[in-house]
């Protein structure tokens, strides 16, 4: 595939994404997916798992119960709610497919989170859950694209930044994939919520088209949490972290955003399996 046609085929594909996401409890309709990417119908599924190595129905399942997950935790809707706005026909499909993901049922994942929230579980088994190290890291350059509203939504940004770096050839096992999150979720509206979607890259980059610019998050000393785990649940970690393990560490956070810095897959890795490091930059 020559370079013009495989952008060509990148941006229609990405236009389907932001479809997706935007229309996630609407009816799956592939001939409409197709119209939107102005794809054959006949060959549109074809090429969209070709290109992101997973089928539409696999995207949106992801999708759904990653919101789903959220849910869970940070709402008291009925399970049986989330299981419906998901788009299971039952609360027992629901139930199937979440543990399959997650690895729990959908009661006791709540229960469990939303204890770990309220920091209801023992400091010391909290503790257990998390490793912390404290490193000095050099200056990292990242090609952002900025997201504003829920953090839960940030796969938006990281749709449109991973189809610029797949056009410009820069995707590859090395590629390392990062957030940035300017606001605390607990002390600014959701939907004003500031955070960036990014890649490490070693020089420049301005795409306008895209709302892609270059920043540097500056180098210096960071306690980095290791979490494993969806990213539904990583606002506890963040809990635990600038809670009990700041305040009994010694140390005190800058004044910087944290940055997350992802190493696995979502597409390709199950949410438990999921791998995150939040990086609080230190004095």
């Amino acid at each position: 595939m020559n370079q013009d046609r495989q952008d060509s085929y990148l941006n229609r594909i990405e236009r389907v994404l932001i479809y997706l996401n935007d229309h996630l409890d609407d009816d799956l309709d592939l001939d409409k997916l197709a119209d939107v990417a102005c794809f054959s119908r006949c060959h549109f599924h074809r090429i969209y798992r070709g290109m992101m190595e997973e089928t539409v129905i696999q995207t949106v399942r992801r999708l759904r119960l990653h919101r789903a997950s959220g849910e869970l935790i940070r709402s008291n809707s009925d399970i049986a709610h989330i299981a419906k706005q998901a788009g299971y026909g039952s609360l027992e499909a629901f139930s199937r497919a979440f543990k399959a993901s997650y690895g729990v049922a959908p009661g006791s994942y709540r229960s469990t989170h939303q204890k770990i929230l309220s920091l209801q579980i023992p400091i010391k088994e909290m503790k257990e859950m998390f490793t912390v190290d404290i490193k000095t890291l050099d200056p990292i350059k990242l090609a952002c694209v900025d997201h504003q509203g829920d953090y839960m939504q940030v796969g938006k940004a990281f749709d449109k930044v991973g189809m610029w770096a797949a056009k410009h050839n820069l995707l590859n096992e090395q590629t390392k994939s990062i957030g940035i999150y300017y606001d605390d979720p607990s002390a600014v509206e959701q939907e004003k919520l500031r955070s960036a979607a990014g890649f490490v890259v070693d020089r420049d980059y301005d795409d306008p088209h895209y709302g892609l610019s270059t920043r540097t998050i500056a180098g210096g000393r960071y306690a980095i949490l290791s979490h494993k785990g969806p990213y539904a649940e990583l606002e506890q970690a963040y809990q635990w972290f600038f809670g009990p393990w700041l305040a009994q560490s010694g140390e005190e956070a800058a004044e910087a955003p944290c940055f997350e810095c992802y190493l696995n897959d979502p597409k390709s890795t199950p949410p438990a399996d999921l791998v995150t490091e939040i990086h609080m930059p230190l004095k």
